[in-house]
């Protein structure tokens, strides 16, 4: 059991004489993991060529990023009122995921026609990928020591230096809930959970992907809903949850329909079949 889970003292790695912003280099990290496994998918259905998941990734990632430090900006604007330089310091946090994944999935796609993968396919093979990523990730929130919970005294609870309390507003000493550990926790298990279901399902390709949206904005939205950041508020909820239920309701709507065509489809295939 743990008295409480300790932040880094430092936001950076020291690998021998080279210094990595630990940031940036967890979402680096999360990066070659999410290539390796769309990689491993995409030569499982014998799609395309060994280099295409890397060439697609090096055009998604960072116009991804660029989305996802544009979500940020957009939303919390006033963050940044008179001090525009701070826009492009993304080494200090401050990526929105859904910007990230809108833009960059929309970049990839581009990029997969242009090397004749079939949508649906690149899709479903990149889902799993991207909640890897995600989950690794997410670390870099641990070393930046930001976007912490509320006050909790569990066996897990995050400490933060005295500053970071302070500015908070809460008193020196005081332990919060690891949210971007349960994030990070959720989505290795969507990314288990989704290999799995594709295992013992013959998903209609695109499936899987709303399914990885599905499951990723139910968890981001309680997850939410305990952290003390900053944040507008509409009607008692974050902006971010409300966002998550709108994109929940569209990825679970996108899946009835699917499932439907996916049933005529094989009640077609069934009459048609002269031994059925």
């Amino acid at each position: 059991m743990f008295a409480s889970l300790p932040s880094p003292s430092a936001g950076s790695l020291e690998i021998g004489p080279l210094r990595f912003n630990a940031y940036g280099l967890m979402i680096a990290l999360g990066v070659v993991a999410a290539v390796w496994l769309f990689k491993k998918r995409l030569a499982q259905r014998q799609i395309g060529k060994p280099e295409d998941a890397s060439s697609i990734a090096m055009i998604a990632v960072p116009i991804g990023i660029v989305g996802a430090r544009a979500y940020h900006v957009i939303t919390d604007w006033e963050r940044f009122n008179g001090r525009w330089f701070d826009v492009v310091k993304i080494w200090e946090g401050g990526l929105g995921i859904w910007g990230g994944i809108a833009v960059g999935v929309v970049a990839g796609v581009v990029a997969a026609k242009k090397r004749n993968i079939p949508v649906a396919v690149g899709l479903t093979c990149v889902a799993p990928a991207l909640a890897l990523a995600q989950s690794i990730g997410r670390w870099g929130n641990w070393f930046n020591q930001e976007l912490f919970g509320k006050p909790t005294n569990l066996p897990w609870a995050l400490q933060v230096s005295a500053g970071k309390a302070q500015a908070a507003g809460f008193e020196v000493g005081t332990t919060f809930h690891p949210t971007f550990l349960y994030e990070s926790l959720g989505c290795l298990l969507i990314c288990v959970g989704l290999i799995k279901a594709e295992k013992r399902s013959n998903f209609r390709d695109g499936r899987l992907f709303a399914m990885y949206v599905a499951a990723y904005t139910f968890v981001r939205f309680f997850v939410e809903s305990l952290r003390i950041d900053e944040a507008k508020n509409i009607a008692g909820l974050r902006l971010n949850q409300w966002t998550s239920l709108v994109v929940f309701a569209c990825a679970v709507i996108y899946m009835a329909i699917t499932k439907n065509k996916s049933t005529n489809l094989a009640s077609e295939d069934a009459s048609q079949d002269p031994l059925g």
